[in-house]
């Protein structure tokens, strides 16, 4: 059949054509501009004020032009900075941080129960997308108290996360508690089962069944705080996590400089882990692009 026949002329025809190379085109760039986002790192320096009790601190430097440096050798547009355990509730080198970045990263705060909407919302204007609850080794918070209802009610009205360090077990009994308060959640490292028993923790496949809320999203991150055989746990993990939350509620982070792991960890090698857990690049494009709406890019 000629394109006469078709009932299109040459002209009309060419028209069509370049239209649809067009699209292809924006297609194609559309995809190359999707934002690569590492979800979780930390920035500090020596001479910041150390929160009491903690129950660990570092001895150097992890400063945001060395972390800067990181995401650029490594091809990340954008990152996020999680307040440290070890600086407690002064978010103060996080904000400076993030007013310094220019927009590129988000941060994550850790606060005290009783702050005050006037202190949240100052965090929010700085690029604070949320607060951290690192919980190993404390006593899990009454969220039925008052100042808790109040916390997490403004965090809800402000469109924050909540993400949470615990194990899996008590994840899987304190994530409902939050739901209930209509909070999105975010839970670490691949949310922290036995290591004795990997996948198969009724922790873990307590976890799993969350997926289906669409309000929790689990961090593909730090592989080693899952014991020693923590890499073959994540290549186990990941297709159960993928089934059951989907690509767009996975996030991945490089936990930089990767706190008490100095030794074994490197930004380039959890990056390149990355690629050996998610070998499909389109896949992977997906995951590192999923945390643009949650933070807000």
């Amino acid at each position: 059949m000629t394109i006469s026949q078709r009932g299109l002329t040459r002209r009309q025809f060419g028209a069509s054509l370049a239209s649809l190379v067009t699209v292809a085109a924006t297609t194609a760039r559309s995809e190359a501009a999707l934002p690569t986002i590492d979800t979780h790192a930390h920035v500090f320096h020596r001479g910041l004020k150390l929160a009491p009790g903690r129950r660990y601190a570092p001895d150097y430097d992890a400063s945001l032009a060395l972390y800067l440096e990181r995401l650029d050798r490594n091809d990340m547009t954008h990152g996020v900075l999680v307040q440290p355990s070890f600086l407690g509730t002064d978010n103060s080198y996080l904000v400076e941080c993030l007013k310094q970045a220019n927009g590129r990263l988000r941060g994550i705060a850790v606060v005290d129960p009783a702050v005050t909407a006037d202190e949240l919302r100052a965090l929010d204007r700085a690029g604070v997308a949320g607060i951290r609850l690192n919980l190993v080794g404390q006593p899990l918070p009454d969220l039925a108290a008052g100042e808790w209802k109040a916390l997490l009610g403004h965090v809800k009205a402000m469109g924050w996360q909540v993400e949470i360090q615990r194990n899996a077990s008590d994840l899987a009994l304190l994530a409902p508690q939050l739901l209930d308060h209509s909070v999105t959640i975010v839970l670490d490292h691949y949310t922290l089962p036995d290591p004795k028993l990997g996948v198969a923790d009724p922790g873990f496949q307590s976890v799993l069944k969350l997926g289906v809320t669409r309000n929790v999203w689990v961090k593909i991150s730090a592989p080693y705080r899952n014991g020693a055989a923590g890499e073959d746990f994540a290549k186990q993990a990941y297709p159960l996590l993928r089934n059951a939350y989907g690509l767009d509620h996975l996030l991945w982070g490089s936990d930089w400089p990767h706190t008490q792991f100095e030794a074994t960890q490197t930004y380039a090698k959890n990056r390149e882990f990355l690629d050996a857990l998610i070998v499909d690049e389109s896949e992977r494009a997906q995951v590192l692009a999923s945390p643009r709406q949650l933070f807000r890019f």
